[in-house]
């Protein structure tokens, strides 16, 4: 689905994000779907059902990493990295974190501490809590627009097929 990204019709959007999880499921990635699941469903509520004072386990943050590396480039050590880690080192970790919203840096900041998150990884645990938006369903909407099946590659523009020339 190509959108136009200056669209303001409400219908367009609505749309491609209901297109979200056919196309998750179209990239046929192992354990994707339901890992997205636990990561826009189950732990969000886990994690409010912590509040005032959310924290993620080793086990959660484990499970987010395999989320988060399912959706790009698998890099096996990250998720070794994290699994490693002691569960009151993470759990002080994010509970810092959590607690230093709507402060996003700071926040970032006490997470990247932990060794094998980043702050992509960081941003998508923060995003959990809430306080500052969650995946969002502009995110979803977005993702499924730029999600293509591997059985369908997307034809280019002649002005891009210009622009390659050029280069």
């Amino acid at each position: 689905m190509e959108l136009d990204f200056k669209c303001s019709d409400v219908g367009v959007w609505k749309k491609a994000l209901s297109s979200y999880e056919s196309k998750v499921e179209s990239l046929n990635k192992p354990d994707l779907v339901s890992l997205d699941q636990y990561y826009r469903v189950e732990l969000p509520s886990l994690l409010h059902g912590r509040d005032p004072n959310p924290y993620l386990t080793t086990s959660e943050l484990s499970q987010l990493m395999k989320w988060k590396l399912s959706r790009g480039k698998w890099r096996p050590r990250l998720l070794d990295f994290v699994s490693s880690l002691d569960d009151s080192v993470v759990k002080s970790a994010s509970e810092k974190a959590f607690k230093s919203l709507p402060d996003i840096s700071k926040a970032v900041n006490e997470l990247t501490v932990l060794k094998g998150v980043g702050p992509a990884t960081a941003s998508a645990e923060l995003k959990l809590e809430g306080e500052w938006g969650g995946a969002s369903d502009v995110e979803r909407a977005l993702w499924s627009c730029t999600v293509r099946s591997k059985s369908k590659p997307a034809e280019k523009s002649s002005s891009e097929k210009k622009r390659k020339r050029k280069e």
